[in-house]
């Protein structure tokens, strides 16, 4: 691999011009910096990111603004990150992740004043999300992976959550079932304005509606003690249920723990699908989930590519993108067949 003295040997320069000409710190002669150049080209060399960005004014480093609690990050939390972080370096970009949330702004406004980060990609958003605020006001570029109640001045990529639940209570009613529950997250977590808890608790009513059918959404802590009260309170609500519709991956397999406690098999007795789910989750299942598969990595990517983007032509160029998950059929999904009411006590 050449280095810097490599490159000033064969431009007849000395080290300290080169790193004038990667730094910018002093003005050199046009000749010079295009010897030095040459000679960059001729040797393939690859100066540090430390140098590209005194030489842009750039720290060549983005950020991806992630609240995580105890839980961590899951599988389908992951492909968001791992799509971002190989967007990112592809574009000569290093990744931070960084666990600053809603409830904190004064943290992020301490990490906006220091200028440590080119631009920002935001995660887990509210519908009102003062972190949008904070950055905005900070002059911070960002893009969303989610969506603010008002979007109008924003570049945003976000799961297409109408589209997606559509095709799930379609994929329900197509077999058969006429009472499915949504199990949704958390009330505070809806209290609090995450943005695809209200969406697709919306969405669903009107897909159910659409159908003729009444809409039942129960909300669950996420936890798999939350997924089996849900379920309870599912049966006490809709006690001929045949189909659990949920988007709550950690509540999830309380709620298959808990159909198997009742005595009830899936799919045979009710069929379940995970919504917003990646491969690795439905697989762990047994049977393996039928789901509405995340497109976490892709939008990690997109979210990425529009924020540098932006940085190389700023300017008003919001990008703006929904994209649905995908159906994938596996064995936790049948024609309903008739059996016995369950009451809560059962």
């Amino acid at each position: 691999m050449a280095t810097m003295h490599d490159v000033a040997r064969l431009a007849q320069v000395s080290v300290s011009t080169v790193s004038y000409v990667l730094t910018g710190t002093r003005p050199i002669s046009q000749a010079t910096r295009n010897k030095v150049l040459a000679a960059m080209a001729e040797l393939d060399y690859q100066p540090n990111a430390m140098a590209r960005g005194l030489a842009s004014r750039r720290s060549r480093i983005l950020g991806l603004l992630m609240p995580m609690d105890e839980r961590g990050l899951g599988a389908t939390e992951t492909a968001f990150v791992t799509g971002a972080a190989a967007a990112a370096s592809a574009a000569g970009y290093h990744l931070v992740l960084s666990p600053v949330g809603g409830g904190d702004p004064g943290e992020l406004r301490r990490l906006a004043s220091q200028r440590m980060l080119d631009g920002v990609v935001l995660m887990e958003v509210q519908l009102a999300d003062e972190r949008v605020t904070v950055l905005q006001e900070a002059g911070v570029p960002l893009v969303l992976i989610g969506r603010t109640g008002d979007t109008s001045t924003l570049s945003y990529v976000d799961i297409d959550f109408d589209q997606t639940v559509r095709d799930a209570v379609a994929h329900l009613v197509g077999l058969g079932h006429r009472q499915i529950v949504y199990v949704n997250h958390s009330a505070a977590t809806l209290a609090s304005g995450y943005g695809p808890a209200l969406r697709t608790r919306d969405a669903f009513a009107a897909a159910m509606t659409a159908h003729g059918l009444d809409p039942v959404m129960i909300a669950a802590e996420d936890s798999a003690a939350g997924g089996r009260a849900a379920l309870a309170a599912a049966f006490a609500r809709a006690p001929e249920l045949t189909a659990v519709l949920a988007m709550n991956e950690t509540a999830i397999f309380g709620i298959l723990g808990e159909l198997s406690g009742r005595g009830l098999s899936v799919p045979d007795d009710v069929s379940v699908v995970s919504m917003v789910t990646s491969p690795q989750v439905a697989e762990l299942a047994t049977p393996a989930l039928t789901a509405m598969t995340s497109p976490g990595s892709a939008i990690g990517r997109i979210a990425i590519e529009a924020l540098t983007r932006h940085l190389d032509d700023p300017g008003d160029h919001r990008h703006q993108q929904l994209l649905p998950c995908a159906l994938e059929i596996r064995g936790s999904t049948a024609a309903p067949r008739s059996r016995q009411p369950m009451g809560a006590d059962q």
